[in-house]
């Protein structure tokens, strides 16, 4: 196999190179068998091959020497040539830097040149303008005016810069010897200023901005400029103002305006805060007081209404125009333009807002007593009605007839849905007009007409009325309404919160107000909650005093006693089944009434009293052995009506009452084990005692023994 360098590349194995040159070797293969393998002629061509590998190492060894001495030569060569292009280009950086320093010397010699021609040239055509003036100056002397300039209408703009400056000079003339020549300068200037302000307002009407813009360059040194502005503030409000809504065509005016006024005025800004002023003082103004002095005495709802509205809608209006471009402090200038308007009407708005209210909420509840012929009476107020209250309070005795409300409970949630209206259009109001340093006084005077009429005038009425209907405990038959107007106050009590939290919070949350008004609210809130308490305390005696007396009517000495023993059929007595008919009636009533806490609270109360008025009630009576398992049954019953009132401590005690019931019956060698029990043993002895005694055979079985 020939040896070349084109074997060597890569990827070079050096196994398959060994296989592939055994493979060409003659015998040194596998090919013909064991039989043809020659290890001799295998190793002479390995010696071979390796004499010719060796000559080939030696020859690439050779021409990788040489071209090692060829790249050095060439390294010198370059880095000697890199030596000669450095050398050469700080030369030519040398003569750039001499040349740069030429080329500013050269133009500061020009520049010096350019001012001392300037300098020159400069006095040469003032000279030449005063020239021309004082040719100007002798026309008007002469009182003939020959020059193109001023014949030429076409020449108006070049006539009106001559014109404006005789006019400055004419001032510092004195006027004893230039009278005449001053008049006609005058004179002159004033009529052309008449014709460019009509050139100006006839552009404008044809919708030449260009035109109007070269105009109004001109008239800007001219005294009548600011007539030029007016009456392009005019001319831009005619036909404006087509639509019903005098305020969304102002918005419409104003961004048209604003979008053409930067092409006209080199003072954009000014015009366009001109315009808007110009709308809001004369427009606007004139607007707003048609809409309301014409109902400003006669209907101060609709004059509220009105007021509320014409500020809202141009206040409205004011953010629209803060999007544009007015000069540095458009919120301030936008703000007196509003002042400027309702001035007059804010200053006494609260007391309008007030006096309104007052007759309106007065109206609302005069009209709802008149619906149910209901003359509201005086409440008593002073010592002598206090101390009847105080005395009511603790003993429950009827100080005065209770007046018969024939189930009214004088409250109605439209009546407050109203009032609450009322209120809450009165506190947006406030918001809107009232300045923010007299906000939370005035939210609070509306809030105090809120409770002067809501709370006061209505709930605290309907409470004392309901008081004062409130029969005595021994009332026989007696309708008890007071738990309506409980359930109906607490759902006012909810809809006045809301009030409260939703709309006078955020008015007052930052200012010394607050706490005020949330004193106020407590006072009020507890001063009903206590006469609230005080009628359901009065409404339960009540309830107590009816059950009493289904208990006097239904309840016989027999039923516990009966004549015949053997013969008692009914399961409980026909008291017990109206007692507890009654009582399932008021608690549902109760619960009706009520929400969260309270319903427990008056239930644990009622259920207590319900159970001490049993407890007192069975103590009446002496038992026979099957009169005793018919007071078990009685007591049974009341167990399970004491169940509807879900409260544990109701049912422990008619649990106990049970335990002590059994006593009753309970064989007279078994009483100590059943005193002794897990319900009984931590009574008193005297209270079980006092329930034995009640037993037919208390003496014959001699049972005092057991609690000696």
């Amino acid at each position: 196999m020939a040896t070349t360098a084109e074997l060597f590349e890569e990827p070079f194995v050096a196994d398959e190179y060994i296989e592939r040159l055994v493979w060409r070797t003659p015998g040194g293969g596998s090919r013909g068998g064991s039989e043809a393998f020659d290890p001799k002629r295998l190793l002479e061509e390995f010696v071979n091959h390796i004499q010719e590998l060796q000559i080939m190492d030696e020859r690439i060894q050779r021409k990788v020497e040489k071209l090692e001495q060829q790249c050095q030569k060439e390294a010198k060569e370059f880095a000697k040539k890199v030596q000669e292009l450095q050398k050469s280009n700080q030369v030519a950086f040398q003569h750039f830097q001499e040349l740069d320093e030429h080329i500013s010397y050269v133009a500061t010699k020009v520049c010096h040149l350019g001012d001392q021609l300037e300098g020159v040239n400069t006095p040469r055509q003032r000279a030449v303008e005063a020239q021309k003036l004082m040719k100007y100056f002798n026309e008007f002397l002469d009182g003939e005016l020959k020059s193109d300039v001023f014949t030429n209408s076409e020449k108006i703009k070049e006539a009106a810069d001559i014109i404006q400056k005789l006019h400055l000079i004419a001032q510092e003339l004195p006027f004893d010897r230039f009278s005449d020549v001053k008049s006609k300068i005058a004179s002159k200037y004033h009529d052309l200023e008449c014709q460019l302000i009509q050139e100006f307002t006839s552009a404008q009407r044809r919708g030449e901005i260009s035109r109007m813009r070269e105009v109004a360059a001109v008239l800007l040194h001219f005294k009548g400029y600011s007539h030029c502005v007016d009456v392009y503030i005019k001319q831009c409000q005619e036909g404006a103002y087509l639509r019903n809504d005098i305020f969304e065509d102002a918005a419409i005016l104003c961004q048209r305006v604003n979008k053409q006024v930067g092409d006209i005025f080199s003072n954009p800004e000014t015009v366009l805060a001109k315009l808007i002023q110009n709308v809001f003082e004369i427009k606007l103004q004139s607007f707003v007081k048609d809409q309301l002095e014409e109902c400003r005495k006669s209907d101060a709802e609709q004059y509220l209404k009105n007021l509320y509205d014409l500020y809202t809608r141009t206040t409205n209006l004011s953010s629209k125009l803060m999007e544009f471009n007015l000069g540095t402090d458009k919120q301030t200038f936008l703000s007196k333009l509003i002042k400027s308007i309702f001035i007059s009407y804010l200053e006494n708005y609260i007391e309008v807002e007030t006096g309104y209210l007052k007759s309106r909420s007065a109206m609302i509840l005069q009209r709802y007593y008149d619906s149910k012929n209901h003359q509201k009476r005086a409440i008593g107020t002073g010592g002598i009605q206090d101390l009847k209250e105080r005395i009511r309070q603790r003993t429950n005795l009827p100080l005065g007839p209770s007046i018969d409300t024939h189930g009214e409970t004088f409250l109605s949630q439209e009546v407050v849905v109203n009032l609450l209206q009322e209120t809450k259009q009165a506190f947006e109001r406030c918001h809107r007009l009232s300045d923010p340093s007299d906000l939370p006084r005035n939210a609070f005077r509306i809030f105090t007409i809120l409770v002067e009429f809501l709370c006061i005038e209505h709930i605290d009425y309907a409470l004392e009325t309901g008081l004062a209907g409130i029969p005595s405990s021994d009332s026989r038959n007696a309708n008890l309404y007071f738990l309506d107007v409980v359930q109906q106050a607490n759902t006012i009590f909810h809809l006045f919160d809301k009030q409260f939290n939703d709309h006078l919070m955020p008015l007052i949350s930052s200012s010394p107000k607050l706490s005020e008004c949330l004193q106020k609210k407590k006072e009020i809130i507890e001063q009903m909650e206590m006469k609230l308490d005080t009628g359901i305390d009065r409404t339960l005696n009540c309830m107590i005093g009816q059950m009493k007396h289904i208990l006097a009517a239904e309840q016989k000495k027999t039923d516990f006693k009966p004549e015949d023993e053997n013969n008692v059929l009914i399961q409980y007595t026909n008291a017990c089944v109206k007692v507890c008919a009654y009582v399932r009636k008021q608690v549902e009533k109760i619960k009706n009434s009520m929400d969260g806490k309270n319903v427990d609270t008056v239930l644990m109360e009622f259920g207590v009293r319900f159970h001490r008025l049993i407890y007192e009630h069975l103590q009446q009576y002496s038992y026979s052995c099957m009169g005793g398992m018919l007071a078990i049954c009685d007591v049974a019953e009341y167990r399970k009506c004491a169940k509807d009132f879900k409260i544990p401590l109701v049912l422990q005690l008619f649990d106990t009452l049970h335990a002590l019931c059994n006593l009753l019956v309970v064989a007279p060698d078994n009483l100590k084990q059943v005193c002794s029990g897990e319900q009984l043993a931590n009574l008193d002895k005297n209270i079980l005692h006092s329930f034995v005694q009640l037993r037919a055979d208390y003496r014959s079985a001699r049972l005092a023994r057991h609690f000696s």
